[in-house]
Protein backbone atom coordinates (compact mmCIF):
# COMPACT_ATOMS: atom_id res chain seq x y z
CA UNK A 1 0.00 0.00 0.00
CA UNK A 2 1.37 3.43 -0.44
CA UNK A 3 2.47 5.40 2.64
CA UNK A 4 1.75 9.01 1.32
CA UNK A 5 0.14 10.99 4.62
CA UNK A 6 -1.40 14.44 3.25
CA UNK A 7 0.00 17.73 5.21
CA UNK A 8 -2.24 19.71 6.98
CA UNK A 9 -1.17 23.42 8.33
CA UNK A 10 -3.94 24.68 10.89
CA UNK A 11 -4.71 24.66 14.27
CA UNK A 12 -6.89 22.71 16.41
CA UNK A 13 -8.62 21.48 20.02
CA UNK A 14 -8.96 18.30 21.18
CA UNK A 15 -12.92 17.78 21.61
CA UNK A 16 -14.25 17.14 24.54
CA UNK A 17 -17.53 16.39 26.32
CA UNK A 18 -17.77 20.19 28.01
CA UNK A 19 -17.19 21.80 24.77
CA UNK A 20 -20.20 19.60 22.56
CA UNK A 21 -22.14 22.36 22.79
CA UNK A 22 -20.01 24.92 21.43
CA UNK A 23 -18.71 23.04 18.75
CA UNK A 24 -23.01 21.88 17.83
CA UNK A 25 -23.89 25.70 18.03
CA UNK A 26 -21.25 28.37 17.55
CA UNK A 27 -19.06 29.02 14.92
CA UNK A 28 -15.64 27.89 16.81
CA UNK A 29 -12.25 29.56 15.32
CA UNK A 30 -9.64 26.42 14.86
CA UNK A 31 -8.88 24.28 11.71
CA UNK A 32 -9.65 21.04 12.83
CA UNK A 33 -10.81 18.73 15.81
CA UNK A 34 -9.14 15.51 17.58
CA UNK A 35 -11.24 13.09 19.00
CA UNK A 36 -10.54 9.60 20.88
CA UNK A 37 -11.13 6.90 18.83
CA UNK A 38 -12.24 4.81 21.19
CA UNK A 39 -15.18 6.87 22.26
CA UNK A 40 -16.64 7.00 19.20
CA UNK A 41 -16.10 2.95 17.76
CA UNK A 42 -19.88 2.23 18.37
CA UNK A 43 -22.15 1.24 16.17
CA UNK A 44 -25.13 4.53 16.56
CA UNK A 45 -25.87 6.65 19.50
CA UNK A 46 -25.62 10.23 20.45
CA UNK A 47 -21.97 10.33 20.32
CA UNK A 48 -20.85 9.00 17.03
CA UNK A 49 -24.15 11.57 16.09
CA UNK A 50 -22.82 13.78 17.55
CA UNK A 51 -19.27 13.46 15.88
CA UNK A 52 -21.09 13.21 12.53
CA UNK A 53 -22.80 16.65 12.70
CA UNK A 54 -19.11 18.31 14.17
CA UNK A 55 -17.67 16.69 11.50
CA UNK A 56 -19.66 18.69 8.85
CA UNK A 57 -18.07 22.13 10.42
CA UNK A 58 -14.33 20.75 10.96
CA UNK A 59 -12.44 17.92 9.84
CA UNK A 60 -11.60 15.90 12.68
CA UNK A 61 -8.40 13.30 13.68
CA UNK A 62 -8.91 9.91 15.40
CA UNK A 63 -6.57 9.84 18.08
CA UNK A 64 -6.28 6.02 19.49
CA UNK A 65 -5.46 5.48 23.04
CA UNK A 66 -5.60 1.24 23.21
CA UNK A 67 -4.58 -0.07 19.85
CA UNK A 68 -1.31 -1.32 22.40
CA UNK A 69 1.07 -1.44 18.86
CA UNK A 70 3.66 -2.69 21.55
CA UNK A 71 2.20 -6.12 21.93
CA UNK A 72 4.18 -8.66 21.55
CA UNK A 73 1.14 -11.09 20.86
CA UNK A 74 -0.04 -8.66 17.88
CA UNK A 75 -2.76 -6.31 17.41
CA UNK A 76 -6.58 -7.47 18.02
CA UNK A 77 -8.63 -7.88 14.59
CA UNK A 78 -11.55 -6.93 16.06
CA UNK A 79 -10.28 -3.48 17.43
CA UNK A 80 -8.92 -2.94 13.78
CA UNK A 81 -12.07 -3.63 12.14
CA UNK A 82 -14.39 -1.24 14.43
CA UNK A 83 -11.56 1.65 13.83
CA UNK A 84 -11.86 1.37 9.68
CA UNK A 85 -15.43 1.43 10.65
CA UNK A 86 -15.32 4.65 12.01
CA UNK A 87 -12.51 5.78 9.62
CA UNK A 88 -14.69 4.95 6.85
CA UNK A 89 -17.52 6.95 7.83
CA UNK A 90 -15.78 10.29 9.43
CA UNK A 91 -13.26 10.44 6.95
CA UNK A 92 -10.55 11.70 9.35
CA UNK A 93 -7.50 13.91 7.96
CA UNK A 94 -5.37 11.20 10.43
CA UNK A 95 -5.60 8.50 12.29
CA UNK A 96 -3.25 7.92 15.08
CA UNK A 97 -2.41 6.05 18.40
CA UNK A 98 0.87 6.10 20.91
CA UNK A 99 4.07 4.26 20.64
CA UNK A 100 3.55 2.29 23.56
CA UNK A 101 1.60 -0.59 25.16
CA UNK A 102 -1.26 -1.84 27.39
CA UNK A 103 -2.46 -5.31 26.89
CA UNK A 104 -1.04 -8.65 26.48
CA UNK A 105 -3.08 -12.14 26.05
CA UNK A 106 -5.92 -11.19 28.63
CA UNK A 107 -4.23 -8.46 30.61
CA UNK A 108 -5.04 -4.84 29.67
CA UNK A 109 -3.38 -1.74 31.55
CA UNK A 110 -5.76 0.64 30.42
CA UNK A 111 -2.29 2.85 30.68
CA UNK A 112 0.30 3.78 28.05
CA UNK A 113 3.26 1.20 29.12
CA UNK A 114 7.01 2.00 27.88
CA UNK A 115 9.07 -0.17 25.38
CA UNK A 116 12.26 -1.06 25.77
CA UNK A 117 13.93 0.35 22.90
CA UNK A 118 15.59 -2.54 21.32
CA UNK A 119 16.34 -4.39 17.34
CA UNK A 120 13.48 -6.82 19.02
CA UNK A 121 10.78 -4.40 20.60
CA UNK A 122 11.38 -2.39 17.17
CA UNK A 123 10.63 -5.20 14.87
CA UNK A 124 7.42 -6.36 16.87
CA UNK A 125 6.44 -2.76 16.70
CA UNK A 126 6.97 -2.42 12.79
CA UNK A 127 4.85 -5.70 11.89
CA UNK A 128 2.17 -4.18 14.28
CA UNK A 129 2.18 -0.99 12.52
CA UNK A 130 2.27 -2.26 8.77
CA UNK A 131 -0.76 -4.37 10.24
CA UNK A 132 -2.65 -1.73 11.06
CA UNK A 133 -1.74 0.29 8.20
CA UNK A 134 -3.24 -2.86 5.95
CA UNK A 135 -5.88 -2.92 7.66
CA UNK A 136 -7.13 0.36 8.05
CA UNK A 137 -6.20 0.76 3.94
CA UNK A 138 -4.01 3.99 5.37
CA UNK A 139 -0.73 5.45 6.79
CA UNK A 140 -1.36 6.34 10.37
CA UNK A 141 0.63 8.59 12.59
CA UNK A 142 2.11 7.49 16.08
CA UNK A 143 2.87 9.59 19.14
CA UNK A 144 5.97 9.72 20.70
CA UNK A 145 5.34 8.56 24.79
CA UNK A 146 5.83 10.09 28.40
CA UNK A 147 7.88 7.95 30.44
CA UNK A 148 8.97 7.65 34.09
CA UNK A 149 11.19 4.81 33.69
CA UNK A 150 13.48 3.41 31.18
CA UNK A 151 14.96 -0.04 30.39
CA UNK A 152 18.78 -1.13 30.91
CA UNK A 153 18.40 -3.58 27.97
CA UNK A 154 17.87 -0.46 25.44
CA UNK A 155 20.21 -0.15 22.59
CA UNK A 156 19.31 3.38 21.08
CA UNK A 157 18.00 6.44 22.10
CA UNK A 158 14.13 7.03 21.75
CA UNK A 159 14.20 9.49 18.85
CA UNK A 160 16.39 6.88 16.95
CA UNK A 161 13.91 4.25 17.90
CA UNK A 162 11.29 6.49 16.21
CA UNK A 163 12.91 7.60 13.35
CA UNK A 164 13.72 4.32 12.37
CA UNK A 165 10.33 2.76 12.92
CA UNK A 166 9.16 5.24 10.59
CA UNK A 167 11.46 4.50 7.98
CA UNK A 168 10.84 1.07 8.06
CA UNK A 169 7.15 1.16 8.09
CA UNK A 170 6.39 3.91 5.90
CA UNK A 171 4.03 6.00 9.54
CA UNK A 172 3.82 9.60 9.90
CA UNK A 173 4.94 10.92 13.63
CA UNK A 174 2.63 12.84 16.06
CA UNK A 175 5.00 14.98 17.95
CA UNK A 176 4.08 15.38 21.41
CA UNK A 177 6.59 18.53 22.67
CA UNK A 178 5.19 18.14 26.11
CA UNK A 179 6.14 14.60 26.61
CA UNK A 180 9.49 14.83 25.15
CA UNK A 181 9.95 17.88 27.72
CA UNK A 182 9.03 15.59 30.70
CA UNK A 183 10.68 12.88 29.25
CA UNK A 184 13.81 15.05 28.44
CA UNK A 185 13.47 16.26 32.14
CA UNK A 186 12.72 12.71 33.92
CA UNK A 187 15.23 10.88 31.99
CA UNK A 188 18.59 13.54 31.67
CA UNK A 189 17.36 13.61 27.89
CA UNK A 190 18.79 16.62 25.54
CA UNK A 191 15.29 17.89 24.31
CA UNK A 192 17.10 19.56 21.14
CA UNK A 193 19.25 16.22 20.21
CA UNK A 194 15.51 15.04 20.47
CA UNK A 195 14.17 17.08 17.92
CA UNK A 196 17.06 17.14 15.89
CA UNK A 197 17.11 13.06 15.50
CA UNK A 198 13.10 13.28 14.56
CA UNK A 199 12.92 13.02 10.72
CA UNK A 200 11.31 16.46 9.90
CA UNK A 201 9.72 15.23 6.42
CA UNK A 202 7.28 12.55 8.65
CA UNK A 203 5.95 15.00 11.23
CA UNK A 204 2.20 15.35 10.47
CA UNK A 205 0.91 17.07 13.79
CA UNK A 206 2.47 18.91 17.17
CA UNK A 207 0.36 18.16 20.34
CA UNK A 208 0.93 20.62 23.06
CA UNK A 209 -0.53 19.98 26.95
CA UNK A 210 0.54 20.98 30.51
CA UNK A 211 2.06 18.73 33.04
CA UNK A 212 2.28 18.75 36.72
CA UNK A 213 5.69 18.63 38.99
CA UNK A 214 5.52 15.12 40.87
CA UNK A 215 7.87 14.01 44.75
CA UNK A 216 10.61 13.38 42.49
CA UNK A 217 9.71 13.31 38.54
CA UNK A 218 7.15 15.24 35.93
CA UNK A 219 3.96 13.87 35.35
CA UNK A 220 2.29 14.42 31.79
CA UNK A 221 -1.21 15.29 33.41
CA UNK A 222 -2.79 17.22 30.88
CA UNK A 223 -4.69 19.11 33.08
CA UNK A 224 -2.82 22.70 33.41
CA UNK A 225 -1.58 25.27 30.66
CA UNK A 226 1.30 24.77 28.46
CA UNK A 227 4.21 26.13 30.29
CA UNK A 228 6.97 28.86 29.45
CA UNK A 229 9.80 25.81 28.69
CA UNK A 230 7.41 23.93 26.58
CA UNK A 231 6.48 26.88 24.51
CA UNK A 232 10.00 27.64 23.97
CA UNK A 233 10.82 23.93 23.00
CA UNK A 234 7.47 24.74 20.49
CA UNK A 235 9.04 26.99 19.05
CA UNK A 236 12.37 25.40 18.32
CA UNK A 237 10.02 22.25 16.89
CA UNK A 238 8.38 24.94 14.31
CA UNK A 239 11.59 25.87 13.27
CA UNK A 240 13.06 22.18 12.44
CA UNK A 241 9.06 21.01 11.39
CA UNK A 242 7.31 23.84 9.47
CA UNK A 243 3.60 24.29 9.44
CA UNK A 244 2.08 21.36 10.70
CA UNK A 245 -1.09 20.47 12.07
CA UNK A 246 -0.71 22.02 15.98
CA UNK A 247 -3.39 21.29 18.82
CA UNK A 248 -3.96 22.06 22.54
CA UNK A 249 -4.71 19.08 24.13
CA UNK A 250 -6.27 19.21 27.11
CA UNK A 251 -8.48 15.78 29.53
CA UNK A 252 -8.70 17.11 32.43
CA UNK A 253 -9.64 20.30 34.62
CA UNK A 254 -11.21 21.34 30.98
CA UNK A 255 -11.58 25.50 31.31
CA UNK A 256 -14.20 26.98 29.39
CA UNK A 257 -13.64 26.67 25.77
CA UNK A 258 -12.42 30.71 25.31
CA UNK A 259 -9.31 30.30 27.77
CA UNK A 260 -7.93 27.05 25.12
CA UNK A 261 -8.39 29.52 22.17
CA UNK A 262 -6.31 31.36 23.86
CA UNK A 263 -3.90 28.99 24.39
CA UNK A 264 -4.07 28.03 21.27
CA UNK A 265 -3.64 31.59 19.60
CA UNK A 266 -0.29 31.55 21.43
CA UNK A 267 1.00 28.68 19.17
CA UNK A 268 -0.18 30.59 16.22
CA UNK A 269 1.79 33.75 17.13
CA UNK A 270 4.59 31.65 17.55
CA UNK A 271 4.64 29.52 14.56
CA UNK A 272 3.95 32.65 12.75
CA UNK A 273 6.01 34.86 14.12
CA UNK A 274 9.39 32.76 13.66
CA UNK A 275 8.20 32.09 10.09
CA UNK A 276 7.79 36.04 9.83
CA UNK A 277 11.43 36.20 10.97
CA UNK A 278 12.44 33.53 8.68
CA UNK A 279 10.94 35.48 5.70
CA UNK A 280 12.38 38.48 6.24
CA UNK A 281 16.09 37.03 7.06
Amino acid sequence: MSHAIPTFDGYGLGLRREHYRDFLGTDVPVDFVEVISENFMVDGGQPLDILRRVRERHPVILHGVSMSIGSADGLRVDYLKRLRKLADTIEPLFVSDHLSWSRFAHFNSHDLLPLPYTEETLAVVCRNIDMAQEALGRAMLFENPSSYVSFAASTMAEWEFIAEMSRRTGCGLLLDVNNIHVSAQNHGWDAQAYLHGIPADRVRQIHLAGHTQGQDLLIDTHDQPVNDEVWSLYAAATAMFGPVATMIERDDAIPPLPELLAELAIARNLRDGHAAVKEAA
